[in-house]
């Protein structure tokens, strides 16, 4: 006989609430995916090392009307707010101070995932797939690759590739945003 665990499933006013009512604080490495509050992995020397190397790159080769965010929330849908690793977006003049950003704002989310590979795959590709984000970067740091992902319908990317040092990661959103996958490695 299995057991059904009833489970509350939180919107983002809720999520935001929790913080106002001190259940979480503005330090806690959680975000909000599918109703669920989810603890993100702790951020390793490696993995911190390879966003900073790839902000640094895509500061200087992305055009003036793209946004470099690092680890900032993206408004998903009224359940889903995740928190990429870096994120393209469509430029605005107030940065996004009036709102986080929505699907429509995202060109391109990028993951770094060290011991945390297999949830990024299974929970947050689905994820963004759904919401339509056209282009999403996982960067798996023990497998030494960078996984693609394009052309996303029915909740699944369509396109997938993977790229191993040596090789060029081309943007399919971006225009001439080349990367050299070992530069982003390190």
């Amino acid at each position: 006989m299995s057991v059904q665990i009833a489970r509350r499933h939180f919107n983002i006013i809720e999520y935001y609430r929790m913080t106002e009512a001190g259940i979480l604080s503005q330090g806690d490495r959680v975000e909000l995916v599918d109703g669920e509050v989810i603890e993100m992995s702790p951020i390793g020397s490696r993995h911190a090392a390879c966003v900073d190397r790839l902000n640094k790159l895509l500061n200087r080769l992305v055009e003036q009307d793209v946004i470099v965010r690092v680890q900032n929330p993206i408004i998903l849908d009224d359940y889903s707010e995740p928190q990429p690793d870096i994120s393209l977006l469509r430029f605005r003049h107030d940065f996004y101070a009036e709102g986080h950003p929505t699907p429509a704002d995202v060109l391109l989310v990028v993951e770094v995932a060290d011991s945390s590979t297999q949830v990024e795959r299974e929970i947050k590709l689905s994820l963004y797939a759904q919401a339509m984000l056209p282009e999403v970067w996982l960067i798996s740091l023990p497998d030494d690759t960078i996984e693609r992902y394009s052309q996303p319908a029915d909740g699944a990317y369509q396109v997938t590739q993977t790229l191993k040092r040596g090789e060029a990661l081309i943007s399919t959103v971006i225009s001439n945003l080349n990367l050299d996958v070992a530069a982003i490695l390190g």
